[in-house]
């Protein structure tokens, strides 16, 4: 019934498993990948027809989570996996970038990469397992997939490389960094990284692609048993000919466009251009489709090959300079901090805000739930572009571009024993012409440090390009949103001025060379310097203290023992403390008590409260009280926290007593004195001997008379 196929291979000193031939049998490609105990099931599909009009690959890669993978069910009323978290956005993100650029050229049928997790150990992240996973499946459909790749794990621990380290052994690694690639070349990149050297960070890319070579191999030889008949790998018939049509009809004013340095002048060229050149085109019997695409080869030739030849770019600029830079704090009144970060034609307006413990972010992960102090969220609105479209939708792209510049700026941020603050960080694009996502790292450090953020150092991100052409290439610092367009690479590089804390890189074609990778990172290193200087002259630092609008929270420590009683039943006495004074309060499990609010006056008066409950009376100390009940034999005195002690009648006054109420009422304000706590507790209190208009002790005069008597 089942034409089982598997291949095993200890990789990392752990077992590999890819296994086709049992399960999804109808899917074109179905490999079940385990990795110890963690397991995804990877299919790859493809429809046989193509839809008409379409001229880009619909692809679709979905990376899926479920529950039961760790003996876990959904949390809320539904108890059923709901839409996407933000992990698998990114990890769909993940898989999606290395095969896209490896599928045939001209492949335009729509195809779907489902990579589900079914079992999970709670030591291996399951992202590498599914992008090995999904490319196996891909292999094995016969759907024109110019692979296979692989992904691995880098970790630098105590100064070594660690290849697919477990996830507890992610808690002491200065670096974690995806990287896929073919056998001869690196696709992706994607890390995050404690200020680590250029060398450092290429040697750990280097370091994951030959760690990752047996199981390309593993896969190559798993397709030579199971792999179906390869499709036919479509030609685009007339092609050629509707480019050198399309280049005879509209070179001149494609180089015309751009020529223009600005943005909307050469958008508006362009789209004459070639509206012009289909038309004509079309006159000649050519397909409408076919003269878009051959006017969009010839824009990227026209562009590519004249900076090739002249080293010169589109706005004029040469390969290394970056854009002009204006960096602008305190923009907005009333919010936390601010900060206007523009770069040439792209502009990002953060704003960061800062909140309590309870504004942490819960996250329900396979690996458990964890609370997530630090929010970036980043915004693409159309108009940012010059276009009208759909608002309010979270894309894949946005998602993927906060996490870039969360990860960017997470290696600086002040420990929460330092800094208990919850921090949100939203960037607003307003404008776009390059890397959004840099601008946001730029924006986001500078933010922060309006607010009063101590971060350890500001942080700053820029985007190099490449241009690569049968031998030839050049590297381009700051790139337009014309040149990753029509560009070989994204790279995307964060840091300090002492090493990276982000590094990103995408790439267009098969691979690119370390020797490409090292002029890239050397090259990004003197952009982000020179970025970080033009920053510091908005600001350079940290201010000295938070905005005036931020909450003020209070840090304070009390014994684990301790913490019943500020809770009180049922959360009775935490509940009293904030309605009487407007604090908000945070209890820890380790006697970590956060209280905020806007008027310290208001924190002081909290923290008062609390630190009453838990103090421990002191035998010889006096203290202010009050009167809580009176009996026939003394008074009970509340005098500290929710303590009590009694005043016998002996002890209220230097005079014979005949009866309490004579003395003292319920509600009254005393000072007492401890006299001694019995092995039960029991405290005695004394107000004889407290002077009950200064507080001071009194001598006791009863004391001397019993002793001249004798």
């Amino acid at each position: 019934m089942f034409n089982i196929h598997r291949k095993e291979i200890i990789w990392a000193g752990r077992k590999l498993v890819l296994e086709t031939g049992r399960i999804a049998r109808q899917a074109d490609g179905a490999v079940l990948a385990t990795y110890d105990d963690t397991t995804v099931l990877c299919t790859a599909v493809a429809n046989r027809s193509v839809k008409q009009g379409i001229d880009f690959f619909p692809l679709t890669v979905n990376y899926q989570e479920k529950t039961y993978a760790a003996g876990k069910i959904p949390g809320g009323f539904f108890k059923r996996e709901g839409r996407p978290s933000e992990k698998e956005t990114l990890v769909s993100r993940l898989i999606d970038r290395p095969i896209r650029p490896l599928f045939a050229k001209g492949f335009r049928n729509e195809t779907q990469v489902i990579a589900t997790v079914m079992s999970h150990d709670l030591e291996n992240d399951p992202d590498i397992v599914a992008v090995v996973g999904s490319s196996a499946a891909l292999t094995l459909s016969g759907i024109p997939f110019m692979g296979p790749i692989a992904a691995a794990r880098v970790g630098y621990i105590n100064g070594e490389y660690v290849l697919n380290p477990r996830l507890d052994e992610m808690e002491n690694s200065k670096l974690d960094l995806v990287v896929a690639g073919t056998v001869d070349a690196v696709l992706m990149v994607e890390s995050e990284a404690s200020e680590l050297t250029e060398d450092i960070m290429l040697g750990a890319v280097m370091f994951g692609h030959r760690g990752m070579q047996p199981v390309i191999q593993a896969i190559i030889e798993l397709a030579e048993l199971a792999a179906k008949d390869p499709w036919d790998i479509p030609v685009d018939a007339g092609a050629e000919a509707a480019y050198a049509k399309v280049k005879a009809a509209a070179e001149g004013a494609v180089r015309e466009a751009y020529g223009e340095r600005v943005k909307q002048a050469r958008v508006e060229k362009l789209s004459k251009a070639k509206k012009a050149a289909v038309a004509a085109l079309e006159a000649q019997g050519v397909d409408p489709q076919k003269a878009a695409e051959a006017f969009k080869e010839l824009e990227k030739d026209v562009v590519r090959n004249s900076i090739l030849d002249t080293k010169l770019r589109i706005d004029g600029r040469d390969t290394e300079t970056v854009r002009p830079i204006v960096a602008e704090v305190g923009v907005l009144p009333r919010v936390h901090g601010t900060a206007l970060f523009t770069r040439g034609e792209t502009q990002a307006l953060v704003a960061t805000t800062l909140g309590t413990g309870d504004d942490e972010q819960f996250i329900d992960a396979l690996e458990g739930t964890y609370r997530e102090n630090f929010l970036l969220h980043y915004n693409f609105p159309p108009y940012s572009v010059g276009e009208a479209g759909r608002v309010g939708f979270t894309g894949r792209r946005e998602v993927g571009h906060g996490k870039l510049a969360w990860r960017a700026l997470r290696a600086v941020l002040p420990g929460k024993d330092k800094f208990p603050y919850t921090i949100r960080v939203v960037s607003e694009i307003t404008e776009s012409n390059g890397s959004s996502s840099m601008a946001t790292v730029c924006g986001a450090s500078l933010s922060m440090m309006d607010a009063g953020v101590p971060l350890l150092k500001p942080v700053a991100g820029i985007a190099m390009g490449l241009i690569k052409e049968e031998g030839r290439f050049a590297v381009l610092s700051d790139i337009l949103g014309d040149e990753d367009h029509l560009g070989d690479m994204d790279f995307k590089v964060a840091g300090t001025d002492a090493g990276i804390t982000s590094l990103q890189m995408d790439i267009k074609i098969t691979g690119i060379t370390e020797e490409i990778m090292r002029v890239a990172l050397d090259q990004a290193k003197g952009g982000r310097v020179h970025i970080l200087g033009e920053m510091a002259k908005a600001l350079s630092g940290s201010r000295g203290e938070l905005n005036a609008y931020a909450p003020r929270i209070e840090t304070i420590q009390v014994p684990k023992d301790k913490i019943r009683e500020v809770i009180g039943t049922g959360g009775k006495v935490v509940r009293e403390i904030v309605e009487k004074t407007g604090a908000k309060i945070d209890i820890g499990d380790d006697g970590t008590i956060k209280v905020s609010a806007s008027d310290l006056e208001v924190i002081n008066a909290a923290i008062k409260w609390i630190q009453g409950i838990v103090a421990e009376a002191e035998v010889g100390k006096v203290y202010d009280g009050k009167v809580v009940k009176v009996v026939d034999f003394g008074a009970f005195v509340n005098f500290i926290g929710n303590k009590d002690g009694l005043v016998h009648i002996s002890e209220l006054a230097a005079q014979r007593v005949a009866k309490v109420s004579d003395v003292v009422a319920e509600g009254q304000a005393v000072k007492v004195k401890v006299l001694g706590i019995d092995d039960r507790g029991k405290i005695r209190l004394s107000m004889r001997v407290v002077d009950q208009a200064t507080g001071g002790e009194i001598a006791d005069t009863r004391e001397k008379r019993e002793r001249a008597e004798d």
